[in-house]
């Protein structure tokens, strides 16, 4: 749910419906970073990476907490 609540408040900040500008957003620096693109596209890369690492991040975390609690998905010892 973190994962998702992420990529919609940097979807949502992107597109400029997001949070207001003195708050700082991934989506906002993405949107922004456009401009430089043609000068300098590394510029871009650092807020989407955080993006992608973040959400991978919190993806992988749910699957382990998930695996380790689950007893269905426990393989029995036999």
């Amino acid at each position: 749910a973190a994962a998702i609540a992420i990529l919609a408040e940097s979807t949502l900040s992107y597109l400029g419906l997001g949070t207001t500008p003195p708050a700082p957003s991934w989506g906002r620096m993405l949107a922004s970073s456009q401009q430089y693109l043609l000068i300098d596209p590394v510029v871009a890369l650092w807020p989407g990476l955080a993006i992608i690492i973040t959400v991978l991040g919190f993806n992988l975390l749910g699957d382990g907490v998930r695996e380790a609690l689950d007893p269905t998905l426990r393989k029995s010892k036999s």
